[in-house]
């Protein structure tokens, strides 16, 4: 559920790196076999603004109520295993979001990462295969366009 909302709150501008720190440490978390998130004290104590976070819950909570009516249990995925898949995914998917700090850079992952909670928590397996196929391609998209980039810079230079 956490990263869920926190995949939410990662596609607004102001709040962005916030959750995607939070997203970081539940998803490696996730990814070790955890069975509940455990955040330092310092951080657990920590207010969230919630001017940004309110108006952005605001317009996504019609848009989640649709997609619940949508989204329903279907081929049934191994708890374990798909904890870990999903973790990793996410993982990956925030730290693109961190990474990348353009404008609106941060809305794709972090819808991504939302998708694929959403998923994960309905236990929807045939949605899951698709949003972690999607979050991939789109790594893999990302990563191939950032090294076309680094080497297109390189080879000016030479």
């Amino acid at each position: 559920m956490l990263m869920l909302i926190f995949g939410i709150v990662a596609a607004a501008p102001g709040i962005s790196l916030l959750a995607g720190f939070l997203l970081l440490i539940t998803s490696s978390q996730m990814m070790l076999g955890y069975a509940e998130p455990r955040f330092p004290i310092w951080l657990a104590t920590r207010e969230l603004p919630t001017r940004h976070v309110d108006s952005v819950m605001r317009r996504a909570i019609p848009m989640l109520a649709y997609l619940e009516s949508v989204i329903y249990p279907r081929l049934a995925t191994p708890h374990e295993t798909t904890k870990r898949v999903v973790g990793l995914v996410i993982f990956l998917l925030t730290l693109r979001l961190l990474l990348a700090p353009l404008p609106l850079s941060n809305v794709l992952p972090a819808v991504l990462i939302a998708f694929i909670a959403l998923a994960y928590l309905e236990q929807d397996g045939l949605l899951l295969i698709a949003g972690l196929l999607v979050g991939c391609l789109f790594l893999i998209a990302d990563l191939g366009a950032t090294w076309q980039l680094a080497h297109n810079v390189i080879s000016g230079f030479f």
